[in-house]
């Protein structure tokens, strides 16, 4: 773990490295679509797109938590209401699946639909078919946001799926491969504790910055 602390400075510092990673220049002839799956993964987006042109948009879901235990994440829902669910946990703790697709809808009419209105102006997501995708986020301790933001992309059959993480657990990248055309980090850590601790800084995204980069998108 600790030769892993504050290994980057903060998410302009990692999309600099990420250049060294990513086929920067294919990213910009083939339009791939960045597509952010957390608040910190939409400002990391836009970094790594610099002076490009490249579309950014924010593919929202919401963590279900199992019901005896608020810090622990079961199962996530994605805002097509594709539901990725955590099968081991939810056997070891004999959770119901009633349980698990009451909560998705709840959190997808409560959360994620006024998200949507709130920083798309009620745009639904852009289909990506046949489109070049990248998904991107600043870190991974479960993989279910990944997962599930991949699941609702290759439903809309996509040419081709990217996955863009700066530190990443190696199982999760293990997981992750299979259902992605190529990954591209930094770091994969073997006993991976929590993403900020692989950040000097990861400052709070506020909700006007999250419509300042959004908002970005429709003036290209």
């Amino acid at each position: 773990m600790g030769r892993y602390k504050n290994i980057l400075k903060n998410r302009e510092d990692a999309a600099k490295k990420l250049y060294d990673v990513i086929p920067m220049q294919k990213l910009k002839d083939e339009n791939w679509k960045l597509i952010a799956v957390s608040r910190g993964g939409l400002e990391l987006a836009y970094h790594i797109r610099g002076k490009y042109k490249n579309s950014i948009d924010f593919l929202f879901s919401e963590a279900i938590m199992a019901p005896n235990n608020h810090e622990c994440e079961i199962a996530r829902v994605c805002e097509g209401e594709e539901i990725v669910i955590n099968e081991n946990l939810v056997s070891a703790l004999g959770i119901k699946y009633d349980y698990i697709y009451g909560e998705a809808h709840r959190k997808h009419e409560e959360k994620i639909l006024s998200y949507i209105y709130q920083y798309r102006k009620g745009r639904p997501f852009t289909s990506m078919n046949n489109q070049i995708v990248m998904l991107i986020d600043e870190g991974s301790e479960t993989g279910l946001k990944l997962l599930t933001a991949l699941k609702a992309i290759l439903a809309m059959k996509p040419k081709a799926i990217y996955i863009v993480v700066p530190v990443i657990p190696s199982d999760v990248l293990e997981f992750l491969e299979p259902f992605a055309d190529d990954l591209f980090y930094l770091y994969k850590i073997d006993d991976y504790v929590e993403t900020a601790l692989y950040y000097e800084e990861l400052d709070t995204i506020d909700e006007e910055r999250i419509e300042k980069i959004l908002g970005e998108k429709s003036e290209i």
